[in-house]
C-alpha cells in the first residue's frame, strides 16, 4: 500500500514538473522533436537554395520592395534562429529528465502523447477555423477603437460640366471653381473632411449612424476624356469614387469613359445624379436630405424626376450595370445606388455624405485597415514664400516623420532629400488655395500633406514618393522613383520630327502626349516646368527638318520673356493655355494656315490627274482657243490642267483657262458628273493646234502631268487625292514616261 502511495506521489510530482515545462514550451514529445528537426533541414535546404515563401494574394512588388523585403526576412530568420538555438537547449534539458524516468511513466507518456496528438489536431481545426470566425470580430474592434483605421479616399469623377467642383465647394463651403480656368477642374485637388464636420452634415437624415473613420478625404479630379492618364493616377488612390451625372442630359460620352476606367481599376462607386434644382417647378429646400425635399414637390414634378430617372436607369443597363435610388438598394454589391443632388441649393448632399461614409465602414474595413507601407504621391510642387519649393502629396497609407530621408522623381534625375517640415492645411481647405497650415512631428494616412525639404525645385508633379529606410537601399529607391519618367519619355517620337511639348506636371504631361497621339500629332521633345531659351533653342531644330512642327506647346505653365523674344526672332511658335483643348486648337488652327498657305504657293505646279471624252457633236472651235463639250472619265479636271493627247504621241494642246455647266463658270468638274464645256488655250510660245489635224474627237484627253507635280501633289495634296486619283497617276506615268 505504502508503495503504491509512494507510485502516486511520484507520479504526481512527475506530472506537475512535465506541466510546468510545457507551459514553458520546454517539454515536446519525441513526435514533435522529430518533426520539428525534419522542417527546420527543409527549410534550411530550401533558404540555401534561395527560395522565398510568399504570402497568398501578396501585391506585387517592386525590385525596391522585393530588396527591402528580403532584409526583413533576413532579419527574421537571425531571430528565428536564435529562438531555435534556445529551443535545442530546451530539448537537452528535456532529455535529462528522459534519463531517470521509469517504465511505468513510460507507459503515462505514451497515454499522454496520444492524449497531446489529439489536442493538437483540435488545436489545427480551429487555428484553420479561426480566420471565418475570429476576423469580423477582429475588424469590429479596430472599428470601434479608430486607432488601425485610416479616412477612405474618394474620387469625383464625371463628364464636362456635370457639377463635380460645385459639388465639392457646397460640401465645403468655398469656391475653388472660380480661380480654375474655364470653370474646368486642371490638377487633382484634396480636401479632408473630418468626421464632425460629416456628422454635422448628416444631421437632418434619421437614419443615424456611428461615423467609424477619422474622416473623409476627397479626390476632385479632372473629367474630360483627354485626361485619362490622371484620372487614372486619381483612381488608384481611391477606395470610392463618385460618378457625377447631369439627371438632364443622362450618360455623356466623358461619363461611359469614366465607367469603363472604373471597372478597370475595380473601384467600387455611386453615383451623384446632379441638378434635380433643374427639373421644371422644382422647389427648393437648401441643404436638406433629398427624401425631405421630394415629398414636398408638386406631382408634375415628381412625374418629370421617376421619367429622367428611369431613363438613367435605362441607360445604365445599356452599360451592363444595374442601378436603382440609393434608399431602395438593398444589395450594393449587385446595384450601383443613385443619390439625387444639387450642387446649387445643397439638396441630397447629405445624402451622398451618408452612403460614402456607411459604404466605406460596411464594405471596405478592410481595405481601410492601415497599412505600415509607405503609399505616398506627388500632386504638385509650389514655391511658397518663407518655406521655398514645397511638394504637396497625398499620404494614402503608411506614416511620414520630420527628418526622414526620402526619394523623389526629379528633372535632372532622381531627388534625395530629408523632410524638414510636415505641413497640413486647416481642416476643409483644399490644398490648391493659400491658407495657414498646421505643423506635424508625424502625419498618418490618408490626408493631404505638404512638405517643405531640400532640393525640391526639380521635383516632377504626379511621381511616387519612396521612404528610404536604410541608406544602402538608395540607389534602389533612386531607380524605382524614375520609372515613371523613363516611361514617358520612351514614348516620344524617334523619328525625331515633331512638336515640342512643356507642361506644369508628369501627369498633365501624360494626358497631353495621350490626346496628341489620339490626334496624330507627333512629339519630338518633353519637358516639365517653365518654358526657358533652352526649351526654345531645343526646338529651332525643327526649322530645318519639318518648318511645321516647329512649335512649341505649352500647357499650364509660364513663360519667360526671354524665351518668347528668342522665339519671335527665330521665327518660332509658342502655344499656351491653361486648357488642353484650347491648345489642341491653337495648334490645329496654325496647322490649317499652314497647310492654306503652302496650297496657295504651289497650286500653279500642282497638276491633278484626269481623263476626258469629248462628247460628239460637241466640237465648238476647232482652233486657238479650242472649245469642246466634253465627260470627265477618271480624276478631277481644274481650272489651269495642261492638255495633252496620249494616242498623238502625247501631243500638248494648250490650258485648260475656263469650265462651264450650262453656261455657268465652274473651278473643277469630277468623274460622272454632267457634261461640261471647256476652252483650251495655247500658249503664246507654242503652235496652236486644231482639232481634225492633231487629234480627233475620238482621241482622249488626259492631263500632262511631270516629275515635279507628282511630288507637290505627295507633299501638300495628299488629302485631296483618292485611291483612284493615285492609280491614275501610275498609268499616266507609263503613257507620259515619267520616271
Amino acid at each position: 500500500m505504502r508503495e503504491e502511495a509512494k507510485k502516486k506521489r511520484k507520479k504526481e510530482r512527475e506530472k506537475q514538473k512535465k506541466e510546468e515545462l510545457r507551459k514553458q514550451g520546454k517539454l515536446l514529445t519525441k513526435a514533435e522533436k522529430e518533426k520539428q528537426q525534419k522542417n527546420k533541414l527543409v527549410l534550411e535546404q530550401l533558404q540555401q537554395q534561395g527560395v522565398s515563401f510568399p504570402k497568398e494574394g501578396a501585391k506585387k512588388f517592386s525590385i525596391y520592395d522585393i530588396k527591402k523585403k528580403k532584409k526583413i526576412e533576413n532579419k527574421k530568420e537571425e531571430k528565428i534562429e536564435k529562438e531555435e538555438e534556445e529551443i535545442k537547449d530546451s530539448w537537452e534539458d528535456d532529455e535529462v529528465v528522459e534519463d531517470w524516468e521509469i517504465d511505468e511513466i513510460k507507459k503515462d507518456e505514451k497515454e499522454e502523447e496520444k492524449e497531446e496528438k489529439k489536442e493538437i489536431k483540435e488545436e489545427k481545426i480551429k487555428e484553420e477555423t479561426k480566420p471565418q470566425s475570429t476576423k469580423p470580430q477582429i475588424v469590429k474592434k479596430a472599428l470601434k477603437t479608430n486607432k488601425d483605421l485610416r479616412s477612405p479616399i474618394c474620387c469625383i469623377l464625371g463628364h464636362v460640366d456635370t457639377g463635380k467642383t460645385k459639388l465639392l465647394d457646397k460640401i465645403r463651403q468655398t469656391n475653388v471653381q472660380e480661380g480654375e480656368a474655364g470653370g474646368i477642374t486642371q490638377q487633382i485637388g484634396a480636401t479632408y473632411f473630418p468626421a464632425s464636420v460629416i456628422q454635422e452634415k448628416t444631421i437632418d437624415l434619421q437614419d443615424q449612424f456611428d461615423l467609424e473613420v477619422p474622416g473623409l478625404l476627397v479626390i476632385d479630379t479632372p473629367g474630360h476624356e483627354s485626361f485619362t492618364n490622371l484620372r487614372t493616377r486619381g483612381s488608384s488612390l481611391c477606395n470610392i469614387a463618385v460618378l457625377v451625372v447631369d439627371i438632364m442630359h443622362g450618360l455623356e460620352p466623358q461619363t461611359l469613359e469614366s465607367i469603363s476606367l472604373l471597372r478597370q481599376r475595380k473601384t467600387p462607386f455611386i453615383v451623384a445624379l446632379n441638378k434635380i434644382d433643374r427639373i421644371y417647378g422644382w422647389q427648393e429646400y437648401p441643404n436638406k436630405p433629398f427624401n425631405y425635399s421630394f415629398e414636398k414637390q408638386s406631382e408634375s414634378v415628381k412625374k418629370e424626376y421617376h421619367e429622367r430617372l428611369r431613363s438613367t436607369i435605362l441607360s445604365f443597363a445599356e452599360q451592363g450595370l444595374n442601378a436603382i435610388e440609393y434608399y431602395n438598394n438593398n444589395d450594393y454589391r449587385k446595384y450601383v445606388s443613385l443619390v439625387p443632388t444639387s450642387a446649387i441649393t445643397g439638396e441630397g448632399i447629405p445624402d451622398l455624405l451618408y452612403l460614402l461614409i456607411h459604404l466605406t465602414q460596411k464594405m471596405m474595413s478592410k481595405s481601410l485597415m492601415y497599412l505600415s507601407e509607405l503609399e505616398c504621391t506627388v500632386l504638385e510642387v509650389k514655391v511658397i514664400e518663407g518655406l521655398g519649393t514645397t511638394i504637396d502629396v497625398i499620404l494614402s497609407n503608411g506614416i511620414l516623420r520630420e527628418g526622414d530621408k526620402i526619394a523623389v522623381c526629379g528633372l535632372n534625375g532622381p531627388i534625395i532629400t530629408t523632410i524638414r517640415a510636415l505641413l497640413t492645411p486647416q481642416p476643409l481647405r483644399e490644398l490648391r488655395v493659400k491658407s495657414q497650415y498646421v505643423h506635424h512631428k508625424m502625419v498618418k494616412a490618408a490626408l493631404g500633406v505638404k512638405i517643405v525639404a531640400s532640393d525640391l525645385d526639380k521635383a516632377i508633379a504626379g511621381s511616387r514618393l519612396i521612404k528610404i529606410e536604410d541608406d544602402e537601399d538608395e540607389d534602389e529607391a533612386a531607380e524605382e522613383v524614375m520609372t515613371d519618367l523613363t516611361t514617358l519619355l520612351n514614348s516620344i517620337d524617334k523619328s525625331g520630327r515633331g512638336v515640342c511639348v512643356q507642361a506644369s506636371t508628369l501627369g498633365s504631361l501624360e494626358a497631353l502626349l495621350s490626346f496628341l497621339k489620339d490626334s496624330k500629332i507627333p512629339v519630338s521633345g518633353v519637358n516639365i516646368g517653365p518654358v526657358h531659351k533652352k526649351d526654345v533653342i531645343r526646338t529651332s531644330i525643327m526649322l530645318e527638318h519639318a518648318r511645321e512642327y516647329a512649335v512649341l506647346l505649352a500647357f499650364d505653365v509660364k513663360v519667360d520673356k526671354d524665351a518668347q523674344e528668342l522665339a519671335d526672332q527665330l521665327g518660332i511658335k509658342i502655344f499656351k493655355a491653361e486648357i488642353i483643348y484650347h491648345l489642341f486648337d491653337h495648334f490645329t488652327n496654325y496647322m490649317k494656315e499652314l497647310i492654306e498657305q503652302k496650297k496657295k504657293d504651289s497650286a500653279p505646279q500642282a497638276i491633278f490627274p484626269c481623263v476626258l471624252r469629248i462628247v460628239s457633236g460637241c466640237v465648238f472651235n476647232k482652233r486657238d482657243p479650242i472649245v469642246v463639250g466634253v465627260d470627265v472619265i477618271e480624276g478631277t479636271l481644274r481650272v489651269g490642267t495642261p492638255i495633252c493627247v496620249p494616242s498623238q504621241n502625247n501631243v500638248f494642246i494648250g490650258k485648260v483657262s475656263s469650265i462651264e455647266m450650262n453656261h455657268k463658270p465652274q473651278d473643277s468638274a469630277k468623274k460622272g458628273g454632267p457634261s461640261v464645256a471647256i476652252r483650251i488655250d495655247t500658249p503664246s510660245y507654242d503652235t496652236p493646234k486644231m482639232v481634225g489635224r492633231h487629234f480627233t474627237e475620238k482621241d482622249d484627253l488626259v492631263s500632262q502631268i511631270t516629275r515635279a507635280s507628282i511630288d507637290v501633289l505627295k507633299e501638300n495634296f495628299r488629302n485631296e487625292m483618292t485611291n483612284d486619283d493615285w492609280q491614275l497617276i501610275i498609268r499616266l506615268k507609263k503613257a507620259l514616261n515619267i520616271q
